[in-house]
C-alpha cells in the first residue's frame, strides 16, 4: 500500500513536488520574484592514452569532439525540462560550455555555466548540459575505446533566488 502525503502531513513540507495527497507536482512558481539566476555543474570523462591524444591532436574520425560536445552541453541544457519531468521550461539568458583537457591524467573536465531571470534555479539545466556534452564525447569517441568512465558530475555553484548563493566544498 503506498503512502499518501496527507496520511503523513509531515511530508508536505520535507517533499517541494508532492501534493497534499502525494501525487507530483511541478511546484507552483508563480508568487516567487523574478531574479537573476545562475549555475555551474562541472563533470569528467577518463578518456585514456589513446582518446587523450586524439582530441588534443583532433584526429578523432568523427570530427570535431569539443565543438559538437559544447553543442551538445547547450541543447542539453536548453531541453532539461524535457529530460525531467517536473522541471520547469525555462528561457535561459545563457550557456556556456567549456572544456580543459587534462592530458597527464588522461581526462577532460566540462564546465556548463547557465543564466536566466526568472523566478526558479537553473541548477538542473547546468547538470543536464554537463552530462548532454559528457555524453557526446563517449559517443564521438567510443570507436577508440568504449571504456571511458563518465564522472563524477556535481554542481560546482549557484546563485539568486531566496535561497541565495551557495558553493560545493573544495
Amino acid at each position: 500500500m503506498t503512502t499518501k502525503a496527507n496520511d503523513r502531513p509531515e511530508f508536505e513540507h520535507l517533499f517541494s513536488h508532492l501534493d497534499a495527497t502525494g501525487a507530483a507536482r511541478m511546484v507552483e512558481v508563480s508568487g516567487k520574484s523574478v531574479t537573476s539566476r545562475r549555475a555551474v555543474a562541472v563533470g569528467e570523462i577518463i578518456l585514456g592514452p589513446a582518446i587523450t591524444e586524439a582530441v588534443y591532436n583532433q584526429t578523432v574520425k568523427k570530427g570535431d569532439v569539443l565543438g559538437v560536445a559544447r553543442v551538445a552541453g547547450i541543447m542539453a541544457a536548453k531541453n532539461t525540462s524535457a529530460a525531467i519531468p517536473l522541471c520547469h521550461p525555462l528561457s535561459l539568458t545563457g550557456c556556456q560550455v567549456n572544456f580543459k583537457l587534462d592530458r597527464e591524467k588522461f581526462r577532460l573536465l566540462v564546465e556548463c555555466v547557465v543564466t536566466t531571470e526568472g523566478q526558479t534555479g537553473v541548477e538542473m539545466e547546468a547538470l543536464c548540459g554537463v552530462t548532454g556534452a559528457l555524453l557526446a564525447v563517449y559517443d564521438m569517441c567510443k570507436a577508440i575505446d568504449k571504456g571511458m568512465i563518465i564522472g563524477p558530475i556535481s554542481l560546482a555553484e549557484k546563485s539568486g533566488g531566496k535561497s541565495g548563493d551557495w558553493k560545493a566544498a573544495t
